[in-house]
């Protein structure tokens, strides 16, 4: 057994959190941020994420009416902007791996609570249409139910108390450091999954912080472990993407000896704060050439320290030419493991050829070989006669 497997606490129950952890609602917050904030001639750019992640819908609101400088107070700013987004909760996605854990938990019998800073009616609209959620809870807490919110424990012993439960036996999941604050003052286990990958350094006081639900390892805490992987991959339910081939940072051919045909991030921005950072697979479709296997990241890329996310697919085929301005769509099916930092170039051409020979391998299961005749992949594809 791996020092890296090893038992950190044993734990009988999950408290889990709504906005960020289960729901990509900062997605959706801030697109509507955009529109919200033209409307008195400001750009949203996404500085305040830190400042709202986490927080009660009064501090969020606060933080932007001060950091934008808006003739409105903070009760001004919630009535006109509250309606524009109680338009979309019902419209919010599961983030990736959400409703693996939630059918996993539940499968297996082990007590699960929802705590949020959200009033419980809002909770109740968020995840009413997300099938089996709200009967897989045994306890769902707002914060309208407590004194104070998160980072205040109140929340999570809350949670303890109506399942009957000792806090110190719980794992607490959680996206924001507020919650995480919360998590570890009320006694129990947390791992951070930061909705704000940049700042994931910042979470020091969780007792595990990982890229996404999809690297959540259960058993770590004594709770029955996924069984879902196969040699090496995790299934997901497939996604597309597409576009011309642009020409990226040039490092892949010259510095990796690994040509990527990069996707502009461009009108990718919901796909992409969807998608945890990380390397998935798939299936390529190229215009004018055919269908060939592929891997891919998603990421910020450490290594070379990128300031903006970026899909970088790599076909694997030897292809003599460049094809920039050729249609390029992935059917992406499977997911392999999370972004990670490297300390050579060594090191990350290594993994990145790790990656290939997964890839290539899980793609001949009879699971991952259907997609190759996806019709998404054939779109344009010139019919030779």
């Amino acid at each position: 057994m791996s020092v890296e497997r090893t038992l950190k606490k044993l734990v009988s129950g999950v408290i889990l959190d709504l906005d960020g952890t289960l729901l990509n609602t900062d997605g959706v917050v801030s697109e509507i941020l955009k529109a919200f904030l033209v409307k008195y001639g400001k750009q949203w750019d996404g500085r305040e994420a830190p400042k709202i992640v986490g927080k009660t819908p009064t501090e969020a609101a606060a933080a932007v009416v001060e950091d934008y400088g808006l003739p409105l107070s903070t009760d001004e700013f919630l009535s006109q902007f509250y309606p524009m987004l109680s338009d979309q909760w019902r419209n919010i996605k599961a983030l990736p791996g959400a409703n693996r854990l939630i059918n996993h938990l539940r499968g297996h019998g082990v007590p699960m609570a929802l705590a949020s800073n959200s009033s419980r009616s809002n909770i109740e609209i968020k995840i009413f249409h997300h099938q089996g959620w709200k009967e897989s809870f045994s306890a769902i807490v707002g914060g309208d139910e407590v004194k104070a919110g998160k980072p205040s424990p109140e929340i999570f012993l809350e949670a303890a108390k109506r399942l009957n439960m000792d806090p110190s036996s719980f794992l607490v999941i959680e996206d924001s450091i507020p919650g995480v604050t919360a998590g570890k003052a009320a006694g129990m286990a947390v791992v951070a999954v930061p909705s704000l990958a940049k700042q994931s350094h910042l979470y020091t006081s969780a007792d595990e912080v990982i890229t996404s639900l999809l690297d959540l390892q259960l058993e770590k805490w004594g709770l029955p472990a996924f069984q879902d992987r196969i040699e090496g991959t995790l299934p997901l339910e497939p996604w597309y993407i597409g576009g011309p081939v642009i020409k990226g940072f040039g490092r892949g051919s010259k510095v990796l000896g690994i040509p990527t045909a990069n996707l502009s991030p461009e009108g990718y921005s919901a796909i992409l704060s969807e998608h945890p950072a990380g390397v998935y697979f798939g299936w390529a479709g190229l215009s004018a050439r055919g269908v060939y296997k592929m891997v891919m990241s998603i990421g910020w890329n450490p290594y070379f320290n990128n300031t903006e996310k970026a899909i970088e697919p790599w076909l694997l085929n030897d292809f003599n030419e460049d094809f920039y301005g050729e249609e390029l769509h992935l059917v992406v099916v499977g997911y392999i493991r999370p972004e990670a930092n490297f300390s050579s170039l060594e090191a990350l051409i290594a993994k990145i050829h790790e990656d290939r020979k997964i890839a290539e391998r899980a793609l001949e299961l009879p699971q991952y070989l259907k997609y190759k005749d996806d019709p998404y992949l054939k779109i344009s594809l010139h019919q030779d006669s």
